[in-house]
């Protein structure tokens, strides 16, 4: 017996499920991994409104200065980014902010420096169900400038480039690692490639913004460090006025 649909469960299918509409959301979504970097973004929105909660995932909309944000708890992993990024994409959110951390991939790139991702080197497992190998992952240019020039404002050392997204965080072998950084990666995550993918095949502006908890080629370790803490802090204050500069262009 063949499957009676096409596709099993769709974007569609799945925002439908949660009962999110497309007025119930903002132009702009401030997306952190975990729920402890949501619950501190919150904090920042005035009178927000949840949108739903499903499994670990949270959706709340609220106003900051005068505009209208949705902000979620987007996931760690490429697996649950994909879910997160596919509900987004089909509520109509029209910008994208992703928050997350990253390890270096260059040796003069520190624990607590930022990252602001161009492109993406795509080593996720989830991607290429979506796209094929010539596919070019970028993120949106007017939100990444902007990005980048809000935190250097902020005093922090800000890089810019190609980051290298992995599903296998155990197995970043000295011949993987090297690999990557002759194409041209100075970081590595687990969500931007396919957040940045998603988004693009559904036409939808996004970017993403990392800050550095580790450096793979030196090996230090920074989940310790205060510089880390502060760079991930910092990182919500950086999307809020990013958002706002976006709305006044």
């Amino acid at each position: 017996m063949q499957m009676q649909k096409e596709i099993h469960m769709t974007g569609k299918d799945l925002t439908d499920m949660v009962q999110l509409r497309p007025q119930d959301v903002a132009r702009y979504a401030i997306v952190p991994g975990p729920k402890d970097r949501l619950e501190v973004l919150m904090k920042k929105l005035e009178s927000p409104t949840r949108n739903f909660s499903f499994m670990e995932y949270s959706m709340y909309t609220g106003m900051y200065q005068g505009i209208k944000i949705t902000a979620m708890n987007g996931g760690r992993f490429s697996t649950d980014t994909s879910i997160t990024t596919e509900v987004m994409c089909n509520a109509q959110i029209q910008n994208i902010i992703r928050i997350g951390t990253c390890g270096a991939l260059n040796e003069k790139i520190k624990v607590g420096d930022l990252i602001v991702v161009d492109t993406v080197l795509r080593g996720d497992g989830v991607t290429p169900y979506y796209v094929d190998k010539t596919f070019h992952t970028t993120a949106d240019k007017k939100i990444a400038d902007t990005l980048e020039a809000v935190a250097k404002e902020t005093g922090i050392t800000v890089h810019r480039g190609t980051a290298w997204t992995t599903d296998a965080l155990l197995r970043e072998t000295r011949e993987i690692v090297e690999a990557k950084r002759k194409e041209g990666a100075i970081a590595v995550d687990m969500v931007s490639s396919t957040l940045l993918t998603i988004a693009q095949v559904y036409k939808i502006k996004a970017a993403s913004i990392l800050a550095v908890s580790d450096n793979v080629v030196t090996g230090e370790m920074g989940f310790m460090n205060p510089l880390y803490y502060m760079a991930e802090t910092k990182l919500i204050e950086i999307a809020l006025e990013t958002v706002k500069r976006l709305e006044k262009q």
